[in-house]
């Protein structure tokens, strides 16, 4: 029989509680990752190190309640940049000069239709990059589109959403507390990602992707029938926030437990 001495037990104990760890630190593997774009022929040609964070939208422009939040995820992902040594400039240099190039080529959004003149878009990008060439050392403009979706809570015990590499589940909104039980699991849940896009100097893109962020959908807990309703507080959790920033931008920058390895 062998014995183990005290500090043997504490060394054993510390040894497989640093296993439990390890094996806790192991991401998930979650098929729903993006399937980003990365130039890694233009990126090895050129440094990124300053960017800017424009205010407008690449593609369409946002619902009004997403819209309503974009300021503060921007500051998020101007945080996160930092945190990963990048130099972020004042999005205020880029929405000055953005409205002195829309005063003299036009707006590219239509209001009534939704639509972005991309014609008329990429004038003003241009001027604005020239503009900002003058007085900054920067690198690359990042875009950071909040866009909207629908996916199904999954059925069974366990209720889940899956995109975009982020696994949520359903929130109840009102004054009941449970879930009817003819409840239709496979209607479709809004949900937002954060689609982050990369452009060099040349306007050229330099990598894309996105992340998942959470629905903007809750279960309707007043009603009988079981439907979806509008959530009053979207994109309140800052860790979910933040999961998805860290998606959306890998492998342009690593994420630690990127769940797309299987």
């Amino acid at each position: 029989m062998r014995y183990f001495t005290i500090p043997g037990r504490l060394a054993t104990l510390a040894v497989i509680a640093f296993g439990l760890m390890a094996c806790s630190s192991t991401p998930t593997y979650n098929p729903t990752v993006f399937a980003y774009e990365l130039d890694q022929e233009k990126l090895a040609q050129q440094e990124v190190k300053t960017v800017i964070i424009p205010h407008v939208n690449l593609g369409p422009p946002s619902r009004l309640y997403l819209d309503k939040e974009a300021p503060r995820v921007d500051s998020m992902v101007a945080a996160y940049l930092k945190e990963q040594g990048y130099k972020v400039l004042p999005q205020r240099d880029f929405i000055q000069q953005w409205n002195t190039a829309v005063r003299a080529f036009g707006n590219p959004l239509d209001p009534t239709t939704g639509r972005v003149n991309m014609s008329t878009f990429s004038q003003i990008m241009q001027s604005v990059r020239d503009e900002l060439r003058k007085t900054t050392q920067l690198d690359a403009f990042v875009f950071t589109d909040l866009v909207e979706f629908e996916v199904p809570f999954s059925g069974g015990m366990k209720h889940i959403a899956r995109w975009d590499g982020v696994s949520r589940k359903p929130s109840l909104q009102g004054p009941g507390s449970g879930v009817s039980s003819d409840f239709d699991w496979s209607q479709g849940a809004s949900v937002a990602s954060l689609q982050i896009s990369v452009y060099d100097m040349e306007l050229q893109r330099l990598f894309a992707s996105r992340g998942g962020l959470d629905a903007t959908d809750a279960i309707d807990a007043r009603s009988s029938t079981g439907r979806y309703i509008r959530r009053r507080n979207i994109l309140e959790n800052t860790n979910f926030v933040k999961e998805g920033i860290a998606l959306a931008f890998h492998p342009f920058i690593a994420m630690e437990d990127w769940p797309g390895n299987p």
